[in-house]
């Protein structure tokens, strides 16, 4: 129980900081730095994708020395690439600190499920997924209102004190993680030759139905406050009210969704999940057939579809980590990070439709989320039994 406590506190404690953080990187480095807007997304681009190379290095390193380890290590090297934004004064240290911050980000996600699981012990661990989830949304959306009112009223003095916090919440972490988070490391016999993930089709299929199924999440996040303010010229507070109102639905419910499908498969669960992201993005869509003045009140209701799918995103997590075989599941759920990250670079990319059609970008989210639902019951066959089962 102790390492329950101790696991939640410290994510708590990290997401607090990743919310300070995570809408400001362009911003400081153009405002305190002083880049060129256009110099500093290539800068931080750059930095972004140099650490796409590391979820298999990671996931390595989890099946030899255990996920602690590894997670603690990914917040070292995020607290080292926060401090890095402190110090740059030019291009260089800017993208050492950028490389250091997203390679300490993948390998963190990439050992993150690995722990959870560790911590929660055998069994199914879908409410383990679920309360990490709704601590770390409750944390995220708290650091989300510091920032706010860092942007608002201290200038750059207060974004270097947002991105210090962050470096700190990290080192505070990972010391809460080495200092009272205690997990026995299991060396299970090692894989057969070639039971890699890669030559796992049913996993990679796992993969790929998870990034169709994320891409509406991170479609949320970058592309709302485009379609709100730009297309439907709604009122400026409102994306941020219902990134709020989401954020407290993950934050509450979580643990009650489990439950209530908790007599489902988990593939049963998230093709549900993935029906509600098609009638988000349809009734959303619809939005512009609404009166102006009730467009607000409208677009806050929306959000129920939208946040049942992403609290069922738990279950999906569970899926990953029990189909994954024990002496590579390191490895396996590593790779599974990669679905998030794709689902991450295609949405920027979807919201660009915009240029072309007011409802493009619903229309290839609806169909992305419900290809996933059509995938889900056939991909349920070719999974071990017991993960698709849950219970």
């Amino acid at each position: 129980m102790r390492n329950r406590h101790v696991l939640l506190v410290a994510l708590g404690i990290d997401n607090v900081g990743s919310g300070l953080f995570l809408p400001l990187p362009i911003l400081y480095a153009t405002r305190v730095v002083g880049l060129p807007v256009g110099v500093a997304g290539v800068v931080i681009t750059i930095g972004t994708a140099v650490g796409f190379a590391v979820p298999m290095v990671a996931g390595r390193l989890v099946d030899r020395f255990g996920p602690r380890v590894v997670v603690i290590g990914a917040q070292v090297a995020q607290a080292a690439g926060a401090f890095g934004y402190l110090l740059a004064d030019g291009v260089a240290v800017l993208l050492a600190a950028a490389v250091l911050l997203a390679a300490g980000q993948q390998a963190f996600y990439s050992s993150l499920f690995a722990l959870i699981g560790d911590v929660a012990g055998p069994g199914p661990k879908d409410r383990a997924f679920a309360v990490v989830a709704m601590v770390r949304a409750a944390c995220f959306g708290l650091g989300g209102l510091v920032v706010g009112a860092a942007l608002a009223g201290a200038g750059p003095a207060g974004l270097r004190i947002a991105v210090a916090a962050d470096a700190v919440s990290f080192l505070v972490a990972a010391g809460l993680l080495m200092a009272f988070l205690r997990v026995t490391v299991v060396h299970h016999p090692a894989p057969p030759a070639g039971a890699g993930v890669l030559r796992n089709r049913p996993y990679l299929a796992l993969i790929a139905v998870t990034a169709l199924f994320a891409l509406a999440v991170d479609f949320f996040l970058v592309g709302i406050p485009v379609y709100v303010l730009d297309i439907l010229d709604a009122p400026a507070w409102l994306p941020g009210a219902m990134l709020a109102l989401l954020t407290a639905m993950t934050s509450v419910a979580g643990t009650a969704v489990v439950h209530w499908t908790r007599r489902l498969s988990r593939t049963t669960s998230m093709t549900f999940g993935a029906a509600c992201y098609v009638i988000w993005c349809l009734t959303s869509l619809a939005a512009m057939l609404v009166p102006p003045g009730w467009r607000p009140a409208y677009l806050l209701v929306t959000l129920l579809p939208i946040g049942v799918a992403n609290l069922i995103g738990a279950r999906g997590n569970a899926l990953a980590e029990a189909a994954a075989p024990l002496a590579s599941r390191g490895r396996y759920l590593a790779a599974f990070q990669y679905a998030f990250t794709t689902a991450g670079v295609a949405a920027p990319a979807v919201v660009a439709l915009f240029a072309l059609g007011d409802g493009l970008p619903w229309l290839v989210v609806s169909a992305s989320s419900a290809a996933a639902g059509v995938a889900l019951p056939v991909l349920a066959r070719h999974l071990p039994r017991a993960a698709v089962a849950g219970n």
